[in-house]
Order: C-alpha cells, then structure tokens, then sequence
C-alpha cells in the first residue's frame, strides 16, 4: 500500500485493535493509522463535521469497519460512505466476528470491498490480519474528492 493511503479503523475493541494494528505492521503496513471507536466518530471524521479532525481531500484512505460498533453500526456506516459521491470510492473492508451470510450478502450489496471474519482462535485472527496485510500492499487506493 502506497505510504500516503490513511489506514482508517474503525473496531471499539481495544484487544481487537491492538491485535489487527500490530499485525499488520508485521505484514509491513507502516501507514499512519487513525483509529475510531464509534460509527459516528468514524461519519463525523469522513464528512467533515469537525474541521479541526477530519479528512483531507485529495487524500486516499481504506477503511477498516466493524459491523458491531457503538452509536451507529458498521452497516450504516458503510451505507453512508457509498451513498456520498465524495468518500464513495474509498476502499470499506468489512472485519468483524459476524460470519452471517446475510450480513455478507448485504455489506456487498452495499458496496464493501472485502469482508473478513476475525476468526475467535488467536493464531487463526493472527494469521488473517497478515493476509490482509498482504493485500493492502498490492490494492491501489482512490483518492477522496470533496473540500470543506
């Protein structure tokens, strides 16, 4: 992944997070990463709402989402994000616990990237953050439009 590409995660589980940031730094991922505990921090960041802590355009990012966040789901996050013709073509990979098939069905139908199940065995999550690792570093990222 090109070293400009913000990696955006949005995971309200700390052990989760620390385990997917150290990971894929052992996959070689150094971008600057920029964590949100919440869909709405994650909403607020992405449309500017704050302009002392928001996105740049211009800039390109991939986000991380979990489905299971606070204040707003990770569903509702990622219908927002493909809805907005500025953020639409950002790169949303779905990482979360949720192995349901609908919920697969419609983060794709909504327009995720990827979707991957964090396994619950440690070594298995391990092993499937270094894959994503491997990923990133071959996926070229769009950059945002947009401006204040």
């Amino acid at each position: 992944m090109n070293s400009d590409v913000i990696l955006l995660i949005a995971e309200d589980d700390d052990g989760h997070f620390g385990l997917i940031q150290k990971n894929l730094v052992r996959a070689g991922i150094l971008n600057d990463v920029i964590r949100f505990k919440d869909g709405q921090e994650t909403i607020d960041y992405l449309f500017q709402k704050d302009v002392t802590f928001c996105r740049e355009p211009g800039r390109s990012y991939v986000l991380l989402l979990d489905i299971r966040l606070p204040r707003i789901n990770g569903i509702e996050v990622l219908a927002q994000i493909k809805a907005n013709p500025e953020v639409r073509k950002m790169p949303v990979i779905m990482i979360t616990t949720t192995d349901s098939p609908r919920e697969v069905e419609r983060c794709h139908t909504l327009g995720c990237s990827s979707y991957i199940v964090k396994p619950v065995e440690y070594d298995n999550f391990v092993h499937a953050i270094r894959q994503l690792g491997l990923y990133l570093k071959v996926v070229q990222i769009p950059s945002v439009k947009g401006g204040y």
